[in-house]
Order: C-alpha cells, then sequence, then structure tokens
C-alpha cells in the first residue's frame, strides 16, 4: 500500500491532462461559470427587454396608423359591397357578351349589333347635323341645330374626359374602331353611346313635336344602342347604365346654356 500511493502519485504528476493549461478543458473554472450564467442572464434580460421595446413599438405605430390603412387590414362593410357589385358586374357582363367574337353564342350577328352601335355614334350625328344645319332657312330650325350641335361636342369632350380619368377597361380585350379613336371613345367607363344615344332622345323629345309611337320607338332605340355594347363585349353593364345618366345631365347643361337665336345667327354669320 505505501509504495503504491507513490506510484499513482508519480501516475498524476505525470498525467498531461493535470497541467494547469489543460485544466480549464476539463474541469472550468467558478469564475469562468459564474461569468458565462451572469452572461446569459443579461443576454436573456436584454432579449426580453428588447421584446417588449418592439412590442411597445408596434403597438405606437398601429396607433399612428392611417384610417385607410387600417380599411385595408379590415375592410368595412362598404368596402365589401363594393368590391361584391363589382364582380356581379363583371360576371354579368361577361355573360350578356353574346356578341364579343365570332365564336360567341350570336356571333352570327355580331355584324348587325355593330350597325345598331354606329346608329349611336358621334361622327355621323355631328355630320348631319351640320348638313342639316346648312340647308336650313328658318330661325327656329337653325337655333335647334345649333344647340344640338354644341350638346354632341359637350358630349364628345366630357365623355373621353372621363374615360381619361377612370381608365376602365372593357370586359372583353377588344380594340376600338376608327370611329372611336376619332371621337377618343377608346375606354369602357362611361359608355360614350349610352351618353350620345339618352342625351339626344331626351333633346329630340323637349325640342321636336313627335307622335307617341315616335316617341317610345326613340326611347326603346336609346336602350337598344346602350346595351348593344354590353353584346359585343366593348362595355360593362354599369358603363352604360353611367352613360345614361351621363346623357340625360349633359341634357340638363346644354338646356342651362341654351344658346338665343340671336347667338345662334351671329355665330352662323361668323362660320
Amino acid at each position: 500500500m505505501p509504495a503504491s500511493q507513490p506510484r499513482s502519485r508519480a501516475r498524476d504528476r505525470n498525467n498531461v491532462l493535470n497541467r494547469a493549461e489543460f485544466l480549464s478543458l476539463n474541469q472550468p473554472l467558478k469564475g469562468n461559470q459564474e461569468s458565462r450564467s451572469s452572461g446569459r442572464k443579461q443576454s436573456s434580460q436584454a432579449g426580453a427587454a428588447g421584446a417588449q421595446n418592439n412590442s411597445a413599438k408596434e403597438r405606437r405605430q398601429s396607433q399612428q396608423l392611417p384610417e385607410e390603412d387600417c380599411m385595408q387590414l379590415n375592410p368595412s362593410f362598404k368596402g365589401i359591397a363594393f368590391n361584391s357589385l363589382l364582380a356581379i358586374d363583371i360576371c354579368m357582363s361577361k355573360r350578356l357578351g353574346v356578341c364579343a367574337n365570332r365564336a360567341s353564342s350570336w356571333g352570327g350577328a355580331r355584324s348587325m349589333i355593330n350597325l345598331l352601335g354606329i346608329t349611336g355614334h358621334g361622327i355621323p350625328w355631328i355630320a348631319g347635323t351640320l348638313i342639316c344645319l346648312v340647308k336650313s332657312s328658318t330661325l327656329a330650325g337653325q337655333e335647334v341645330l345649333m344647340n344640338l350641335l354644341l350638346a354632341l361636342l359637350l358630349d364628345i369632350m366630357i365623355v373621353a374626359g372621363l374615360q381619361k380619368l377612370a381608365k376602365r377597361k372593357g370586359p372583353y380585350d377588344i380594340n376600338p374602331g376608327l370611329l372611336d379613336y376619332l371621337t377618343m371613345d377608346t375606354y369602357a367607363f362611361p359608355a360614350g353611346h349610352a351618353s350620345r344615344a339618352a342625351m339626344l332622345s331626351k333633346f329630340f323629345l323637349n325640342h321636336l313635336v313627335l307622335a307617341i309611337p315616335l316617341r317610345i320607338l326613340l326611347v326603346l332605340w336609346a336602350l337598344c344602342v346602350g346595351f348593344s355594347r354590353v353584346m359585343i363585349g366593348r362595355h360593362h353593364v354599369t358603363d352604360v347604365l353611367s352613360g345614361f345618366v351621363f346623357g340625360y345631365l349633359q341634357f340638363r347643361l346644354v338646356e342651362l346654356i341654351w344658346m338665343s337665336s340671336n347667338t345662334c345667327q351671329m355665330l352662323i354669320s361668323i362660320w
């Protein structure tokens, strides 16, 4: 036993792992352990404090968010209703576009529907009004024709301006025709043919003496012209309905700025 103890001590002294430079690998010092534990505690405390600060900042930002962002995150009843009506409008317009192309269910009647739409175009009406104005010899006729020409020009400018502002495309990818480019009728909202047909029918009903069958036919013509644009896939249903409304408002505007006979005669003499 006494001989074995010196041998074990010699082995411990000769063991490389018992040296001072290797003690930290096998048995870390208490100071290092305490420093590491304190560092971990500080880092955890700092992380908790940072999380609290971030949550507080998010709360402040959510309180400072504008009303528009809040509406996007939590849409209101008005937004949901508007999107639903827009979806219904697009679905109905696509189903009613029975003449949108040759492969549609009524593709064979596309040319006839296009011809009906031309009757509500601005260029033929302006040209016809100018011809009638040249051939007219009565003061009353010239007064009505001059105001009709003013109404047609106003219709083209107002509809073109509104379409440039809205820039709404039609339900089908259909390129405008040559006459549409001449009158700047290149977008869908509002429908220029519908506004013109409504304005003309109201104008003739007020300033021409017509029999009851002709008055009924005039209203039916305006309705057919408007909805023919939906059938060929050029406009939505709401585009046509809004066109009717704008056409009536244009008629009221012309009635407010109605040119007298003397003003018409002066303009004709200058022309």
